[in-house]
């Protein structure tokens, strides 16, 4: 035996049996080489020390304990240390428990640093502990399969570890599958779109069955290519050869056409699994075939029990029953089939550990019938996991999404509902993944004229359409088709020079511009006519190509590439666009259309089974949960009024290994939405700027206080925020639920609406009551004051009495007024607290205009008997009114708040600052009581509405920049924590 290979024997074998914590190195060494003597030489720390001073990062000695270092250093919950995983501290004391000298340990950090980024966050309430080491390590098979799948991938160790660590945290909170007494967990996956949350539950069911879960439920999403998805992706990495093919010959495999199963890339054990002394899982369903009652005999259902007279979660029993795995469409009908034959068998169903995973579980699966009125059902599919957490009360509930607001807006109360009750797992950002954050340039201190193809995302990889909705795009989906023309021939190039380059099996193009089959129909027709004109393979599609490659590919990926190769001029890649023509369209169908349009879908988007180098046109199927793989370009024109929809419709998020320099997103900056325009990048700069926020304060909350969690999963929803006004946080039938907690707007006037009705008499007079020394308060004489917009020749002009009020005397009288809906103001008193408590507002200037003077357009107000200019104004809106203010009063409002730039007025410039806000009154008679007014002006205050609005100070911005907060309504009155937001 050579040295090395003595070496990395005694080395393995070393790590192989102290694994699940660090001992002694010396004694490991001196035990493990006893008997051996060709080991013997190897056996000391000098001989290890001199080893690493002349190895390589690359060398196996080095990935061996590469390896061992990351996995004792991600282990979140160990015996053996109290020092916090991904940390120096923990590392050091891994060193001192293998009693190795500062010299080799310095060498191991240089080899091997400390990966500190951060691992999942946990929202969770107490749980008894039981998915302890020795529990975890006993009867493992196939997590280990699992886990070394993923090493021979190429998963990096701390990718590998960070899945180990996260998968723990979910499970370990699951009920221990043989306790006697039942328990039903809850909880909540949060992870980013396309970034590896089947990964998480695959590893998550391989630990779940090994630890003695007999019965998995996945539900799939809502489409059959979802679902055929998921169940191809669990068959390959999680089950195996062996249990799908149950002794049936390799052709007769539903995968037998599959090219990953013919080249051997599906998981295989060597054996049944029952044979190598762990147990089977028998699959319900398969690639092709959802769940189908009956279809392989009721039997199969049953469960084996080596001891009759014993529960089946009797550890005697447990371990010997196989495992049964299905994958299940969220379908009424599917779903109903399989509680049919639930009841049918003869198992007690009280004693099956059952592990449902819900994917996309923010689609179908929640309830959107408000259960609190009477008569309400519940929706169908939400109907029936509540059926089968009925029935089955062994059943644990673990949900999985990127997008988590419509879960954590169901009623906490509602026992039969799949509110996260337990726990909220927030996984972190995974290396390499491309999000939303990598398309905008959030909190950039980098000035606008500053930003260039390095320092700015934006720059790099946005491309905006700024065609107006409805009008002719042509020119702008040519540059976006020559980019996939482009980025396909840099494919081929990289493939061709480029050792180090991927094979790029696909390569896609998406276009969402609508859900529509009709509107899909007449895109296909234009594309197709488009890309036959291009001209890709003479001179005019090279010139085109060339400007392209010269002014964005070039210089982005000179800045960007990452080390893979780049072509140094377009002659260099121009015999590669032939190549890239021919993969495309080839076979004369450049475009697939993927709908539920039989006659128009032009193909499958069969990943699994071949190349797909196409142009993808869809809507709600490519929308949702289903990964488009190779996707380089993406062009995008639909939009919606919910962030959880359109964050979902963002397929170009995702994993770019080799290609991410050529990612580019064509979006539109003109969409119409609802009888008005919006811009699609803003909005999803304001989803990101939801996200990241929910997630810090995830993080901020999950930290446990002397030992006690600071939040449970109930009172997560006042961290749910919203930046863009008119973009929900999720679907509005997702969100009767919630209640608006904080309505905050610097620098923006805001105006009620919701005064007490004309009937309310006593409430309209204590409001006029608690107003009226405002009004004694306020100047004598009037100020003519203005706001010049220059660029629009117009000048806004009032005339006003001004006065002032201190923060807290505003604060106080918005907190005693009575409205039409109790609480309706709510919001607004919230943010205006905030900025009180936070010294954002110093003082509040108070404008009550005035107009025509005379008995018959005043009323007298307040105890000193002054005169005012009274408005009339009709609600409307019955009850509600309209608009009191008029443009005029906003803007002059607005300008003394800091909302607009200076005025030319001096005496409303007078008035600006930066700490101060603006608020307009306003004595509204109705034209019902107008002759009640006295000659004299005299009126009963209780038929007299102070109207008023108000624009808080430009500069009393939360730190975090949102405008409007959310919670959850427990209909069981439980406590919500509100979360308070200091000002900056």
């Amino acid at each position: 035996m050579n040295p090395d290979t003595a070496r990395l024997k005694l080395h393995r074998d070393v790590l192989d049996a102290i694994g699940t914590r660090p001992r002694p190195l010396a004694r490991a060494f001196a035990y493990h080489a006893e008997d051996l003597p060709d080991l013997r030489p190897f056996a000391s720390e000098a001989d290890f020390h001199a080893a690493l001073l002349s190895s390589t990062a690359t060398d196996q000695l080095v990935e061996l304990w590469r390896k061992q270092l990351t996995h004792w250093d991600f282990k979140s919950v160990v015996e053996w240390s109290q020092e916090e995983p991904r940390t120096a501290r923990r590392r050091s004391e891994v060193y001192r428990l293998l009693g190795i000298r500062p010299e080799t340990s310095a060498l191991l950090d240089s080899f091997v640093p400390v990966y500190d980024a951060a691992g999942p966050v946990v929202i969770s309430d107490k749980f008894t502990p039981w998915y302890t080491p020795p529990r975890e390590v006993g009867r493992s098979f196939y997590w280990p399969a699992y886990r070394k799948l993923l090493e021979n991938k190429g998963w990096p160790a701390h990718a590998v570890d960070g899945l180990d660590d996260a998968t723990d945290r979910v499970v370990e909170r699951l009920a221990d599958p043989a306790a006697v007494a039942a328990y039903q967990a809850k909880g909540l996956v949060v992870g980013y779109v396309q970034s590896g949350k089947t990964a998480n539950f695959t590893g998550v069911i391989a630990k779940a069955v090994d630890a003695g879960y007999r019965l998995i439920i996945v539900l799939g999403g809502t489409l059959n290519m979802l679902r055929a998805q998921t169940q191809r992706r669990l068959d390959m990495e999680l089950i195996g050869r062996e249990n799908i093919l149950r002794g049936a010959n390799e052709y007769e495999s539903d995968y037998a056409d599959d090219p990953d199963w013919s080249k051997g890339n599906f998981v295989s054990f060597g054996a049944m699994p029952s044979l190598l002394g762990a147990f089977d899982i028998v699959r319900m369903t398969t690639r092709d075939d959802d769940y189908k009652s009956l279809l392989q005999g009721i039997m199969a259902l049953e469960f084996e029990k080596r001891e009759p007279s014993l529960p089946l979660y009797d550890q005697r029993n447990l371990h010997h029953s196989n495992a049964r795995l299905m994958v299940v469409k969220k379908n009424k009908t599917v779903l109903g089939k399989l509680v049919k034959d639930l009841n049918r068998i003869k198992t007690d169903l009280r004693e099956i550990p059952v592990l449902i995973i819900d994917d996309e579980s923010d689609e179908a699966s929640l309830n959107t019938t408000n259960m609190v009125k009477p008569n309400a059902e519940r929706t169908a599919i939400n109907l029936k996991i509540s059926e089968l957490l009925h029935l089955l009360p062994r059943a644990q509930y673990v949900g999985y999404t990127a997008t988590p607001f419509a879960n954590v807006f169901v009623d906490p109360s509602d026992a039969e509902d799949i509110f996260p009750k337990d726990f909220l797992i927030s996984l972190p950002r995974p290396q390499g993944y491309m999000g939303v954050s990598d398309f905008h340039d959030i909190d950039s201190e980098i000035p606008l004229d500053e930003r260039d193809f390095a320092n700015s995302n934006e720059k790099a990889h946005v491309r905006a359409i700024t065609t107006a909705d409805g009008d002719d795009d042509t020119d702008e989906l040519q540059r976006a088709l020559d980019m996939f023309v482009l980025t396909a021939a840099v494919k081929i190039y990289r493939e061709d020079n480029d050792p180090k380059a991927p094979t790029y099996k696909h390569h896609t193009m998406l276009i969402n511009e609508s859900r529509l089959t009709e509107d899909h129909r007449e895109l296909s027709g234009r594309i197709t006519q488009m890309w036959w004109n291009s001209g890709y393979t003479g001179p005019a599609g090279h010139d085109r190509l060339r400007r392209i490659f010269d002014t964005d590919v070039a210089p982005v990926s000179a800045a960007r590439a990452e080390g893979y190769s780049v072509p140094a001029s377009y002659d260099d890649l121009q015999r590669y666009v032939g190549a890239a023509f021919q993969r495309i369209g080839g076979d004369d169908r450049p475009i697939m259309v993927i709908n539920s349009d039989k006659e128009l879908e032009t193909g499958a988007a069969d990943f699994d089974k071949r190349p797909i180098w196409k142009i993808l046109i869809g809507g709600q199927k490519l929308s949702r949960g289903f990964t488009v793989e190779g996707l380089t370009v993406s062009y995008f024109r639909r939009a919606t009024n919910n962030a959880s929809t359109m964050m979902q419709m963002g397929r170009w998020f995702g994993f770019r290994r080799g290609y991410r320099d050529l990612v580019r997103l064509y979006i539109s900056r003109q969409q119409a939405l609802g009888g008005k325009e919006v811009d699609l990048y803003q909005a999803f700069e304001a989803i990101c700027l939801d996200e990241e926020k929910f997630r810090e304060e995830l993080q901020q909350y999950s930290v446990l206080i002397d030992g006690e969690p600071q939040v449970t999963p109930a009172q997560v929803p006042p961290l749910v925020s919203q930046h863009l006004p008119w973009l929900k946080p999720t679907s509005a039938n997702k969100m009767y639920n919630a209640q608006l907690v904080e309505i905050r707007s610097p620098g923006m006037w805001r105006e009620p609406f919701g005064y007490p009705s004309r009937s309310a008499s006593a409430d309209l007079r204590h409001n006029t009551g608690l107003w009226s020394p405002v009004f004694d308060r306020l100047s004598t004489v009037t100020t003519d004051y203005a706001y010049n917009f220059t660029e629009k020749d117009v000048v806004h002009r009032v005339t006003a009495l001004t006065g002032s009020l201190a923060p807290d005397e505003f604060l106080s009288i918005v907190r005693g007024m009575r409205w039409l809906t109790p609480g309706i103001f709510d919001p607004h008193i919230e943010y205006l607290t905030e900025i009180t408590r936070g010294s954002a507002v110093d003082e509040w200037v108070v404008l009550v205009p005035q107009t025509m003077r005379g008995a018959t357009k005043e009323i007298i107000l307040g105890d000193a008997g002054r005169r005012f200019t009274r408005w009339e104004r009709a609600r409307r809106r019955d009850p509600l009114f309209g608009a009191i203010s008029t443009s005029r009063h906003r803007s002059i409002a607005m300008r003394i708040a800091g909302g607009l730039p200076d005025s030319g007025d001096p005496n409303t410039e007078a008035l600006a600052g930066p700490h101060r806000g603006a608020l307009m009154l306003y004595p509204v008679v109705e034209p019902t009581f107008s002759s009640d007014i006295t000659p004299d002006g005299h009126i009963d205050p209780g038929k007299v509405v102070i109207g008023f609005g108000f624009v808080a100070p430009a500069a009393a911005r939360a730190a975090d920049d949102r405008v409007i907060r959310f919670r959850t309504v427990d209909s069981s009155n439980a406590v919500i924590v509100d979360v308070p937001h200091d000002m900056d």
